[in-house]
């Protein structure tokens, strides 16, 4: 996320700033923020220059120029792994102990891991460790992290990133100063885009329903709402249409954005047919997860929708 994006969430910056413990967790809904506020909190924590009112680093020095070329040696990202070693969707999101430990990363899917990377002294003022996804912390991994999170080697700080506080590890949880990032007001959103050189776009803006993080991939929402509101149109036009909707949108498929925009679009029918057509969205879903047919699967999809929405 940009810098300006983070800004939104700049009253929060005030409070870590003079933070001098181990661990944070920011909890809050995907996309309102928490990774580009992390990245923020690691770019404070290693600013030599003067901060901004916020607390918000420099921008100017060594430190904040290197985070801004994207190559900070003193910040690390952890996350889940999206893809099997096959290059198939993940069926169940895990941040294994070989992210931690090399020593057990036996498929190499990690380039650096946390514990050799703590080993080292910060070239600059503090080691930064971001795990984005704290709730898909496996045990072991999470284990191998208390030790590293009570006493972490040359005062370096973990920044934990969740959706929902209630899956993360009470292990985690325990040792860590929380903080809430919420969704912010519609009007910044616009403003953000705005001074991004855009045109407010209500619809954008409704969907994104204050996450800073949608402005970011703009274009890839745009396109979904777009497939959602043409595919949604073409299930009252008849059989013919619906399918022939459904075999484009299974083309198009961005298992991130569609879903959502698709429950954007229904957003307007009866309670009782959303909950149906969400039903359907779930069992397409998870028929995509099994690696069944995807062509049958968005037939069936088609069809159920049509039956949800009284259009069979």
């Amino acid at each position: 996320m940009s810098a300006p994006a983070a800004g939104l969430h700049s009253a929060l910056l005030e409070q870590t700033l003079p933070f001098g413990g181990n661990a944070l967790l920011l909890t809050g809904p995907a996309r309102v923020g928490k990774r580009a506020l992390a990245w923020a909190i690691a770019a404070q924590h290693n600013c030599s220059g003067t901060k901004g009112m916020a607390g918000e680093a420099c921008g100017a020095c060594a430190s904040c120029r290197a985070l801004a070329a994207g190559g900070h040696p003193d910040t690390l990202l952890v996350e889940p792994r999206a893809t099997t070693a096959t290059g198939k969707a993940a069926r169940r999101k895990l941040i294994p102990i070989g992210a931690v430990l090399s020593g057990r990363d036996k498929a190499r899917e990690y380039d650096t891991h946390v514990f050799e990377f703590l080993e080292m002294r910060p070239t600059f003022a503090r080691r930064v460790v971001i795990v984005d996804g704290a709730e898909h912390l496996g045990q072991e991994a999470a284990n191998a992290l208390l030790k590293l999170v009570e006493e972490p080697p040359h005062r370096a700080l973990f920044v934990f990133l969740a959706e929902d506080l209630r899956a993360v590890l009470p292990t985690i949880v325990s040792r860590s100063a929380r903080l809430s990032v919420t969704p912010v007001a519609d009007r910044l959103l616009e403003r953000a885009l705005t001074l991004a050189g855009q045109e407010p776009d209500a619809e954008l803006v409704a969907f994104a329903a204050g996450r800073p993080g949608v402005l970011e991939v703009a274009e890839a929402v745009r396109a979904a709402l777009e497939d959602a509101r043409t595919f949604t149109l073409a299930l009252d036009t008849g059989l013919l249409p619906a399918l022939q909707e459904a075999e484009g949108l299974e083309k198009r498929w961005n298992p991130t954005w569609h879903p959502e925009a698709l429950r954007f679009a229904w957003r307007v029918a009866p309670p009782h047919a959303r909950a149906r057509a969400d039903a359907a969205l779930s069992a397409l879903q998870d028929a995509l997860e099994a690696y069944a047919s995807p062509s049958l699967s968005f037939q069936v999809f088609a069809l159920s929708l049509r039956d949800a929405f009284g259009y069979a």
